[in-house]
């Protein structure tokens, strides 16, 4: 009779074991996707050493900021990514919007913040 109690304790405690792993499962799931929705970068418009560049540095570091800018751009539109995010979890997909603007402005700013900077140490024409 112990043998049976034992048994079915056993039983029930791998059924719950399996319900929390599936549920461990399905969040860990959930957030890679989410986390995969909103990804361009944000980039910082003022960073330490941007004073101390030189010319070529700076006109490097404007081009940068231009790529991502295309590329937050480019994660604003119809992507794979994107579609499942509008049909599976809509909030996503605001998500990711909302990320892009914020990539998009970052970058316009960090350019406008390095144009200053030619400027002001008379650089040639960075654009």
């Amino acid at each position: 009779m112990d043998s049976y109690k034992f048994l079915d304790l056993h039983i029930y405690r791998q059924g719950n074991t399996v319900k929390f792993l599936k549920t461990v499962v399905a969040i860990t799931v959930s957030a890679a996707f989410l986390g995969g929705c909103a990804s361009p970068t944000v980039v910082e418009s003022k960073q330490t050493n941007d004073r101390m560049m030189s010319c070529d540095a700076l006109k490097t570091a404007y081009s940068e900021a231009k790529e991502f800018e295309s590329k937050a751009r480019k994660e604003r539109g119809v992507t794979g990514t994107n579609v499942a995010a509008a049909i599976f979890f809509w909030p996503a997909m605001l998500g990711t919007y909302k990320n892009t603007e914020d990539a998009i402005e970052a970058a316009k700013e960090r350019q406008k913040h390095l144009e200053s900077i030619a400027a002001e140490k008379k650089c040639p024409a960075i654009s």
